[in-house]
């Protein structure tokens, strides 16, 4: 088994999830009460029992999930004796996940992750004002259809590619205007599907570039250091294994395309056979298991996922 921890990026939250978790191990209670304190904020009592509006405000969910995330690996590495050097091979996490990717392989703490995503949360949503930008996904689409649907639909605004998630799934982002206007042109050609999405600011457009300046001053702020397995980065499909080349990623990754179709099968290249997606929902579960058929993968994310997790 050559294996590959993966972790969830925002839309997987939901309300309750990592209390169970908390309840039964001491490992997991450790790393809520870490993001709580490192936010001044009872993050964990919302992520626990709190409003699903309150927890869906992007400044929430992004440190949410990490802690969801991180808790999961902590009680693995307490409780089942993974060995995150000896045990994996490479970690990736889809957009804000990837900030759970790099602290599981040492090169944030736990507290600078939390404190990043709350600073990248609060930056996307400055970014652009309520109503003017959108998102839609694109169901049945590949990526080069994407592209160009994108290019026509821009006109004089903004339409990028935002993220290529693979099984045919593509996301689109920018104006509210342009992305409306790539929709109805998907519908006219063969696209099953084209909906815009629930969500609070266009992410991964170049509309974000504000807050891709406010990650870079903020990086520059903490301690950066080289992880301990490769850590394959969004934007490149490819590890990156270097202070400087995380930074770099990380500031890309705000304006551009989350590559995980890519990610998935680089990995799957180089070997992984089994994939854990490592704290809220089974999303990258769904993704992987079309992406790279011939591999295994499961979510691990309740008591009873940790007690099943494959031990080596």
């Amino acid at each position: 088994m050559t294996r590959a921890l993966i972790f969830p990026g925002q839309g997987s939250q939901a309300v309750g999830m990592g209390k169970a978790l908390a309840e039964a191990h001491p490992a997991a209670r450790d790393v809520f009460a870490e993001v709580d304190a490192a936010l001044s904020q009872n993050l964990s009592r919302i992520m626990f029992e709190g409003l699903a509006d309150e927890l869906t405000l992007t400044a929430n969910a992004q440190p949410a999930l990490m802690a969801a995330s991180l808790a999961v690996l902590r009680v693995l590495e307490a409780e089942r004796g993974l060995d995150l050097a000896r045990d994996v091979a490479c970690v990736a996490g889809h957009s804000l996940g990837e900030y759970a990717a790099l602290a599981a392989a040492g090169t944030f703490s736990v507290a600078d992750a939390a404190r990043l995503l709350r600073t990248r949360g609060e930056a996307m949503q400055r970014a652009v004002a309520p109503g003017e930008g959108a998102m839609a996904a694109l169901i049945g689409a590949e990526l080069e259809d994407a592209r160009t649907i994108a290019a026509e639909a821009a006109g004089d605004g903004v339409c990028d590619v935002a993220n290529d998630n693979g099984a045919g799934q593509v996301v689109l982002s920018g104006h509210r205007a342009a992305v409306e206007r790539a929709v109805a042109l998907a519908q006219g050609r063969g696209i099953k599907r084209a909906v815009l999405l629930n969500v609070s600011a266009p992410f991964h457009c170049s509309l974000m570039a504000p807050a891709a300046e406010a990650m870079r001053e903020a990086l520059e702020t903490v301690r950066v250091a080289a992880p301990v397995i490769p850590v394959y980065a969004n934007v490149l499909a490819a590890p990156v294994t270097t202070p400087e080349a995380i930074r770099a990623a990380l500031v890309e990754q705000v304006t551009g395309t989350v590559r995980w179709r890519e990610c998935v099968t680089a990995m799957a290249a180089a070997g992984v056979d089994t994939f854990h997606e490592l704290g809220a929902g089974k999303v990258l579960t769904g993704l992987v298991r079309r992406i790279a058929p011939d591999a295994a993968a499961s979510p691990v994310g309740t008591p009873d996922d940790v007690a099943a997790f494959p031990t080596l």
